[in-house]
């Protein structure tokens, strides 16, 4: 999964956090200091906020205005946000409908062991050990 689409998928699981089958405290915090960091790239851009809030509450819909303003931004090279959005999908279970909606549309395994460093994200569906 290339990194702008990490943080979307991520985004689209967070905007989800209030569904029955993911609500946890840990996810809803994760996600909100997600949100918090990409909105400091926004900052000053309503357009780039507006498509944030909208990604939110239709994710299909606006994940390709997201994808520009993420990229346009510099948002998909930030270490903070890859690393808070990678936090985020390790925390969905892999049951849940979340996750078979975040897999069908982002592609990936959420719920796996996700690794990369730099701009490279490589998402494991059996697991990974070591470091």
């Amino acid at each position: 999964m290339d990194p702008v689409t990490l943080i979307l998928a991520a985004l689209a699981a967070g905007a989800a956090s209030g569904a029955k089958d993911i609500a946890s405290d840990a996810i809803r915090d994760t996600y909100g200091a997600l949100k918090r960091l990409v909105q400091r790239k926004f900052q000053g851009d309503e357009a780039q906020e507006l498509v944030l809030d909208k990604h939110e509450e239709d994710p299909e819909v606006w994940k390709e205005p997201l994808k520009k303003a993420l990229t346009d931004t510099g948002a998909d090279q930030d270490e903070a946000i890859l690393e808070r959005a990678k936090a985020l999908l390790e925390q969905i279970p892999p049951d849940s409908e979340t996750a078979k909606f975040i897999n069908n549309v982002y592609g990936g395994q959420v719920g796996a062991v996700v690794q990369g460093s730099g701009n490279t994200v490589t998402i494991n569906p059996g697991g990974a050990t070591g470091g």
